[in-house]
């Protein structure tokens, strides 16, 4: 008997009334209510088992969903990566070329004026 309160502890009032309604239903002529209530009990057992299975399912899709969001923000940053490391060195070198123009323009003025 504590085990059968138990498992009327795990299960909700809704799911008892849902599996009872359920039970009553597809009652037989010369069933007895005990009949009915251990029928009632496998259908719950059944819902119960049911709501577990989806929820492992829930947590597996979601863990899924996040583990693509994650590789999908990681091939981001990684692209993004690359592209900052193809545009340094071109933007890098232009600088280092007008610089130099620029010093020896300087160079050259100086020793004009001097």
């Amino acid at each position: 008997m504590a085990k059968a309160n138990t498992n009327a502890q795990s299960v909700s009032p809704e799911v008892v009334a849902e599996a009872m309604k359920i039970a009553r239903g597809t009652q037989q002529p010369g069933q007895t209510k005990e009949q009915t209530k251990l029928i009632a009990k496998g259908i719950e057992k059944g819902i119960a088992e049911y709501k577990k299975q989806q929820k492992a399912k829930a947590r597996a899709a979601d863990k899924a969903r996040k583990q693509a969001r994650r590789a999908k923000a990681r091939d981001a940053e990684e692209a993004e990566e690359v592209a900052m490391e193809a545009s340094s060195p071109a933007s890098s070198g232009r600088v280092a070329w007008a610089l130099l123009v620029l010093s020896w323009a300087g160079f050259a003025a100086y020793l004009l004026l001097s």
